[in-house]
């Protein structure tokens, strides 16, 4: 049992309020990034002159690097501290931004793309963090995290809508230079206003088997994915890979329990509600993802959508997540147990997920799109925000970063899982359509709205598991705005006894 240490109440900077808008604006490029790139990606594709079965290296370069390096970061923030890898992460991310908006060939993107991963994966998690041990009252907390959940949820709708506008009326290299600026106010912002309290960094050395097991082994899962989409999920590659996912973790798991100062301190996921909420939340986003990625296409492809009105549609669930996450989630927060906003709001998800379901080649965006939308963003936004606040419960600050970086993974490897698990699911049946149809091509626009709703019902299974999930492990009441602990262990109280799987 990790050792109990005394927390010692510490007055609120002065400047935290500020220091929240700068935070929220970094946070808002990391998460946009995910997005605004892929609306852009054709136009990237042309111009460089890269292969139809390369382009998807644009989106995975990034993915793979950030999804495979996101608790290394984190506890390099814990060591390094928390302001300091946050600055860096956003002077590298405008760097790799340059870099990649002023490519020449494929092979030059490519690079920029994972930069822009590894620098993310410092960022995002440093930015949570700082987030958890500055705001330090309970409601302020609650409404700190609700304006975070809202970014954090939104952010890549914002990428769609960004993405469109930029390539339309500019060139596609500004959904890469955009990030220069964004970056720059941020950093600026940051040496200004941002304050992180002594006493709160990890001293310990850093855990190298571990960093290379758990970056090896996400990275293997991330690919796995990956090229199940592409190869099928029976390819040699594809199982390799999984094959490859599981004996890493395992591995990492094991040296995590024996060494002396772990990467990622074994107490912080085996916390019932923080499990439960990395859990609960990384299936969500396999939903959430991959419907942006459907409905992109079903805008542009089969109702005829420009890229700019393609982002314009996605506005009402961008709203929806927002309204969700500070007028519902954060005034909810402290007056009923955050299971009661997830679980629902996971709920409401799923029915804006079963409204879309009734997509056609004829349907109308006010009849389906629209409503599906805005029940989609209200119940994810209602849930991102206890979410958010639960990811660092009762953990000690020294664990603040990698624990952050845990809900960090959880939406990435969840994105990347999304994208992968349900595009293979709506090839396979747009596939089996035209082959039952015997391969008219006059039903191809058919073929693929049957491929996307098939899709979508397996998303909506998934969000339903997620709310069940929510509901039975997150047990915590309303304390759980409670910030971290100031000592040197972890605090114990009778809603952080560790999770039991049975």
């Amino acid at each position: 049992m990790p050792e109990t240490g005394s927390s010692v109440p510490v007055q609120p900077h002065p400047q935290r309020w500020k220091a929240l808008a700068f935070i929220a604006i970094a946070q808002l490029m990391v998460v946009l990034d995910a997005t605004v790139v892929n609306i852009a990606l054709p136009h990237a594709q042309a111009s460089l002159h890269i292969s139809n079965a390369d382009r998807q290296w644009v989106i995975t370069a990034y993915s793979l690097a950030f999804g495979g390096l996101l608790l290394f970061g984190g506890r390099i923030s814990d060591l390094w501290g928390r302001k300091r890898a946050f600055i860096i992460g956003l002077v590298g991310f405008a760097l790799a931004s340059a870099l990649g908006g002023s490519a020449v060939n494929e092979a030059m993107l490519l690079g920029a793309r994972a930069l822009q991963g590894v620098f993310g994966a410092l960022l995002a998690p440093a930015a949570l963090s700082l987030l958890a041990v500055t705001f330090t009252e309970a409601k302020e907390r609650a409404k700190a995290f609700g304006i975070f959940g809202a970014i954090a949820g939104a952010g890549g709708a914002v990428g769609l809508i960004l993405g469109g506008v930029l390539t339309q009326y500019a060139n596609w290299r500004w959904a890469l230079f955009i990030n220069i600026f964004f970056a720059v106010i941020a950093a600026i912002g940051a040496v200004a206003y941002i304050h992180e309290p002594e006493g709160s960094r990890n001293r310990n050395k850093l855990d190298i088997p571990g960093v290379v097991l758990a970056t090896t082994g996400l990275v293997a899962l991330v690919y796995g994915f990956t090229k199940a989409s592409t190869n099928g999920w029976g390819a040699g590659i594809t199982l390799g890979m999984f094959a490859a996912s599981v004996v890493l973790l395992a591995a990492f798991v094991l040296v995590e329990a024996k060494v002396k100062a772990p990467l990622l301190p074994l107490r912080v996921i085996t916390n019932r509600n923080r499990g439960g909420v990395y859990l609960s939340l990384g299936l969500a986003i396999i939903g959430m993802f991959g419907l942006f990625l459907f409905l992109t296409y079903y805008l542009q492809q089969i109702k005829g959508y420009s890229p700019v009105m393609t982002g314009v549609a996605f506005l009402p669930m961008i709203a929806g997540m927002i309204t969700g996450s500070t007028q519902i989630g954060a005034r909810l927060m402290t007056r009923v147990p955050p299971r009661l906003l997830m679980g629902p709001g996971f709920v409401v998800a799923a029915v804006g997920m079963l409204i879309l379901t009734r997509l056609s080649v004829t349907s109308s965006y006010a009849s389906v799109i629209l409503p599906g939308l805005i029940l989609l963003g209200l119940g994810m936004g209602t849930a991102f925000m206890p979410a958010m606040s639960l990811s660092s419960y009762r953990v000690q600050a020294a664990d603040a970063g990698v624990a952050s970086a845990m809900i960090n993974t959880s939406q990435q490897v969840g994105g990347s899982i999304g994208t992968a698990l349900l595009s293979t699911v709506a090839v396979n049946a747009t596939t089996s359509y035209l082959k039952a149809h015997g391969g008219n091509p006059a039903l191809i626009n058919q073929a693929s709205v049957h491929g996307y709703v098939a899709a979508i019902w397996v998303a909506v299974g998934i969000l339903v598991v997620a709310a069940a999930i929510a509901l039975t492990l997150v047990n915590v009441g309303r304390e759980a705005v409670a910030p971290v602990a100031g000592g040197v262990g972890e605090e114990i109280g009778d809603a952080s006894v560790p999770m039991v799987l049975h």
